[in-house]
This record gives C-alpha cells, structure tokens and sequence, in this order.
C-alpha cells in the first residue's frame, strides 16, 4: 500500500524537528523549546516517535472568524499539530496490561471443521487472510450504548460466520475514550454481542502511554467521574492529578464549582503549591469545562508548572499540552445534529490563551487522522494476524469503515488505506453522494453492513457467501457440494 511521505505534506523534518541537528536525541524537553518552542521528549527506551504531519497554523483563528464544519482534506493537513513536534507511540502495541475478553468464541470442533473447508479452498482462504478492516465506533458500529442492528451482523461475519468459518481480522480505531481498554471493551462486548479484544482496540489515548515515560506528574482530565485517573495509572503514570482534586484542595480555584459529597470522597487533595507538573493530558471531553479550562490556563500560564505562579514570559516556561483527538463533532444518540466533542474544548483552549498572550497555543494532538494514530493501529494489526493466522505482517487490503470525513477518511487515504463513509453517523449526504471536501476511496454506503459487503465482494468475489453451514461435509465440500444451506 501506498503511504504518505513529509513531503507530500510539505513538511521540512529537518527544518522543523531539532533532532535533525542533533541525531542522537540529547536535547532535553527543556533545551529543545529554544528549537521548537513546545517541550517534546526525545526518543527513548519503549517508544517510537512519529514527526507530526502538521503545520503550526492555529486552529483558533479560523474558527472564530468563519466556522467550518468540514475542512478540506488540503486545510486539515496544515491545522493540526504544532511547528517541530513528534508523537511518540509504543514500540510494542500491547502495553496495556489490561485482559483481552474471549467470550463466544467457536467451539474446538468447528475450528477443526473450519480448518478442513480452509485447506480444501487454499486460493479463497489466501485471499481472506490478506485483508482486514478497522472500524470507527460512533456513528459506525454503535450509537452511544446502543449497537447499529447491522454492526452486530458484520462482527459475526467477520468473526467466522461465513462459508470459509475464518475469521478476518478488524481492529476497532476510534477517536472515542475516557475508560480503560478493558471497560470500553467489555462494553462493546455487551452491546454487540460478538467478542471484542484489548489487543484489536484503539481509543484515541491508547497510543499516548508511551509518555509516561517521559512524564513524571501530570495533569488528566476527560470522560466520567475519576475514571481517566485510573486509565493514566494503567499506562504507568507515576503521579496523576484530577482537576478536582486541586478544587477539593482550594474551591476558590474554580468560583462557580462545587463538588458532590461522592466527589469529595474520590478526590485526592494535597499541598499542591509545592507540586511541579511536567505536562496537562486532555485524554477525553470535559464535563465541567468552566473547572477544567481554569485549571488547564492557570498552568499554561504558570512558571514551569508551578500552579499559584505567574509566568513573566508565557511561553519560555510552559508545559506541554497534549490532547487525546481532533474531532469538532461527534455522532450520538441526538437525533438532530452531531454534537461538539473534544475538538471545540480545544479550539476553546486555544482562543482563550490567544486572547491572554497574545501568541498561538503550541499543542499536540493525537488520534484520527495523525500518522502517529495509523501508525500504532499498523503494530496492533500485525499483531492481530499473528493472533489469528500466525503471521506478524499487515494485509494488503486494509479498509477503513468510517462516519468523520474530516478524520476517518482524510487519515485512511492519507495512509493508503482503502476508505468507505457510511451515513449512520456525522456524515448525512444523499444517495449517490460523496463528500465533497473528504471524499472516501472506495466509497459511500448507507451502513456498515453494505460497507463490508462490497469489500468482501470486491477481495474475495461477490459468490462468497456470509453464513456458515454446520453441517458442510469437508469431504464432498469443493466438488460440487455447497457449503451453505
């Protein structure tokens, strides 16, 4: 497959990135803000870094002048990560030490029956184990907590219900968070009704444990309640503050705020005058912006993340900034439009230190569509093979089944990637239309079902069948014996 280089982007690595005068990645975080301006780490120990595909120009300016719901695939490429960054990702793509869930999985003797009808169709089932699918969530496969009808009938398919019983590999590459791998999984599991593994599942944050290895004390924030404290603690963050626990230490921090006896019970106080934060982690959407945007601008603004302080210059000592995904709307159970999500907070972020300062908020930014994020998904897909069919190497035909044309899309044919736009989710265009700005590769499909069916028509012919018969004979199967009722 194809794949995008720096400079179809128009971006110059060595002009950008300080290791390029410095190949043996020396420079600290520190040093090398007199290069870029933002505290990157350099490569090191478990991790891979990935340089940014983005340029410096400020995503606050255009949206608070002339709002655009769908940038074009030319304007996204220059809007989203800050002048000299890169993005580490984990070298190894099961590190999150969390259990895979195997419920439902076929019986010992239909795997044995499976195998047989496999090695009888040695060309179709080649075929089959040279391709796969990553899926979006919302809007593709699920509404909130509510499964898409035909999401549950092409996990099944892909799970083995088809004439071959093979399974065909899928990862699921979401933009979504805000709980552990293990918790999302096990809710997935639940509403589709098919298995879902930690080890084929991306959230937009999975990648971003590869900085606790570079970041001692950080603030996280995002999703329900507490429970991004314990997703940072999963990937080995050493000391993970909540916003609330700096209200809980001083209400005054927040004016309008006030905490609930159960969030005063799970908060986590302490002197935090004395605490220096290394870096502020947007790993999900806010639900309390008015908290969590004061608390992220005090230590933007803060002397070397030192909250209480006031920088004399804000940005010779700021922290970093690193916020989990891109996406400005989300599809939900709403049935109007689809809703703001973590994008607007950022853009919120960004306008309001801007009118501070006077200068651009440097920020990184994971998920959909960052090369970092298709990256990470390459190592979890060969891994995935392996899993299935005892081969580490990625398929050839990877399709990308999305709702987003400004992330789903524009990342998968970015990256090569053969791309289809349903419209169960932020894209609502008539039959017969593509986006216009975004458009999908391979095509646009009223649902995810249809989406999978073309592709598996397209690699594996359009007689392939999308059942299992238990009762196929492996023996007569081939000659002129159907394996399908």
């Amino acid at each position: 497959m194809s794949r995008v280089e720096d400079s179809d982007l128009a971006v110059d690595l060595a002009e950008q990135d300080p290791r390029a005068q410095d190949p043996q990645g020396a420079l600290s975080p520190r040093d090398q803000r007199a290069s870029s301006g933002l505290a990157i780490p350099s490569a090191g120990g478990n991790t891979v870094e990935i340089p940014a595909t983005r340029s410096a120009i400020s995503d606050a300016a255009q949206f608070m002048h002339n709002l655009s719901l769908s940038p074009s695939m030319r304007d996204r490429r220059g809007s989203r990560n800050s002048f000299g960054t890169s993005l580490p990702i984990p070298r190894s793509p099961r590190m999150s030490r969390l259990s895979s869930v195997q419920r439902g999985a076929p019986s010992v003797s239909r795997d044995i029956l499976a195998s047989q009808v496999q090695d009888i169709n040695k060309e179709l089932t080649t075929k089959a184990k040279n391709m796969a699918f990553a899926f979006d969530i919302d809007g593709v496969l699920a509404h909130g907590n509510h499964a898409i009808d035909e999401a549950k009938v092409v996990l099944k398919i892909l799970n083995g219900d088809n004439e071959l019983g093979i399974r065909i590999p899928h990862i699921l590459l979401t933009n979504g968070g805000g709980k552990t791998e293990e918790a999302r999984c096990a809710q997935l599991t639940e509403i589709l009704e098919q298995p879902i593994s930690t080890d084929q599942f991306i959230q937009s944050h999975t990648p971003m444990q590869a900085l606790a290895e570079y970041y001692q004390t950080v603030l996280v924030l995002g999703g329900e309640g507490f429970k991004i404290r314990e997703v940072a603690e999963n990937y080995g963050f050493k000391t993970v503050v909540h916003p609330k626990d700096l209200l809980a230490w001083d209400p005054s921090i927040s004016p309008w705020a006030t905490l609930t006896e159960a969030e005063k019970a799970e908060a986590k106080p302490r002197d935090f005058s004395k605490m220096k934060f290394d870096a502020i982690m947007v790993f999900a959407d806010s639900r309390d912006y008015q908290t969590d945007i004061q608390v992220i601008m005090d230590l933007l603004l803060a002397e070397d993340g030192m909250i209480g302080t006031k920088a004399k210059d804000p940005v010779a000592t700021r922290i970093p900034i690193y916020f989990s995904q891109g996406d400005l709307l989300m599809p939900t159970e709403h049935k109007g439009l689809p809703r703001l999500t973590q994008g607007a907070f950022r853009i919120a972020i960004e306008a309001q230190y801007k009118t501070l300062t006077g200068v651009d908020l440097e920020r990184v930014v994971y998920g959909k569509p960052e090369r970092a994020t298709y990256t990470y998904a390459d190592e979890v897909l060969k891994a995935w093979m392996e899993e299935l069919h005892g081969v580490s190497r990625l398929p050839d035909n990877v399709y990308m089944i999305g709702d987003n044309p400004a992330s789903d899309i524009i990342g998968g044919n970015m990256y090569g990637w053969n791309t289809c736009l349903v419209r169960t989710g932020v894209f609502q265009g008539k039959e017969g239309e593509n986006d216009p700005n975004s458009p999908a590769n391979f095509g646009v499909f009223n649902n995810v079902l249809e989406a999978v069916k073309a592709a598996l028509a397209k690699e594996l012919g359009p007689d392939f069948k999308l059942k299992w018969n238990p009762k196929v004979n492996p023996v007569t199967h081939g000659d002129g014996a159907s394996a399908i009722e």
